[in-house]
């Protein structure tokens, strides 16, 4: 569910257009105006915007805003600005080919629908003139690439229902691949994870929890290390409740001296037409907080401003 707030009646592209070429215009720009508009618009609304000021003022909108705006809003905004696969192809190439920190394009692949990935191939091919694919066996290596590429390229079911005797068998597997054994057999591990819907590997986690007292993820933690663990947890975790699994990232990029910003503007951005709604809930129910208190004590300026606008207001 989403968290942005969008005006009673919709606005004319034309109309924003003008607004946002006024608030460029003169000695400095008009960040609030800017705000304003664009963090309380949707996809469509956003795309339809982008066509009419280049159409209007020749002019390329993502450019003129990176040139208006500057530090963490500006990587906030410019993310923003894409639909949810573009977006997501922006990470995905930044994280695998310029900073080559592969936790965000980890989180991305492992966290989304086997539909929303189909799409998000054929975006980044579009954008970029190259297959993900291809990006993916260039910049990651083992066990992690070998769970990344089965992830994208395995068809999976998406409704709700399971099956479990099979979830009972993969469990059976999955502690005879792992915790049974001297080592770990990493490609059963990848068999089972990239094979399944998320439901049924819900339903096979809680029947590795009834069976051997605790659930996968600690499995993963005890026989899996680095990026392979960190993609297989985000699988099993996102299969069972998405919006914590979310919660937990956005905790630890606010958590300690120092804020990854970064982690949270992906995560804000990202989740916030989708799920936020749901991820804030989970965020007050396990932290006694609200997510906008969290942000808003982690964040100052412009930026804040804006990610509070993207969260919405407290319920």
């Amino acid at each position: 569910m989403s968290t942005v707030i969008l005006p009673p009646v919709p606005p004319s592209p034309k109309d924003d257009a003008m607004q946002l070429h006024r608030a460029f215009k003169g000695f400095g720009c008009d960040t609030n105006a800017v705000i304003n508009i664009l963090a309380h618009r949707d996809a469509a609304q956003r795309a339809y915007l982008q066509q009419e000021y280049r159409s209007m003022y020749y002019e390329d909108l993502l450019k003129r805003l990176s040139s208006e705006l500057s530090g963490k809003l500006e990587n906030a905004v410019l993310l923003w600005m894409h639909d949810p696969a573009g977006r997501d192809a922006v990470i995905l190439r930044q994280s695998l080919t310029v900073t080559k920190v592969l936790e965000a394009a980890t989180e991305v692949i492992c966290s989304r629908t086997p539909a929303q990935l189909q799409y998000l191939r054929q975006i980044y091919h579009a954008k970029f003139g190259i297959f993900l694919d291809h990006d993916i066996e260039r910049n990651t290596s083992g066990d992690h690439k070998k769970l990344l590429l089965a992830y994208l390229n395995t068809p999976r079911h998406e409704g709700p229902e399971t099956n479990t005797d099979m979830a009972d068998n993969d469990a059976v597997l999955l502690y005879r691949a792992g915790e049974k054994k001297l080592g770990t057999d990493e490609k059963i591990f990848v068999q089972i994870f990239s094979g399944h819907s998320a439901a049924q590997l819900a339903a096979i986690n809680q029947c590795y929890n009834a069976k051997y007292g605790h659930p996968l993820k600690k499995a993963i933690k005890k026989e899996t290390s680095g990026h392979f663990a960190h993609a297989l947890s985000t699988i099993v975790q996102c299969a069972e409740n998405p919006a914590r699994y979310f919660a937990k990232v956005l905790r630890k990029a606010m958590k300690g001296l120092g804020t990854d910003d970064t982690k949270l503007i992906r995560v804000i951005v990202t989740r916030s037409e989708i799920d936020l709604h749901y991820i804030k809930a989970e965020y007050l129910k396990k932290y006694k907080k609200t997510l906008n208190d969290a942000v808003h004590s982690e964040t100052s300026g412009n930026y804040r401003v804006f990610l509070l606008a993207l969260l919405g207001q407290n319920r």
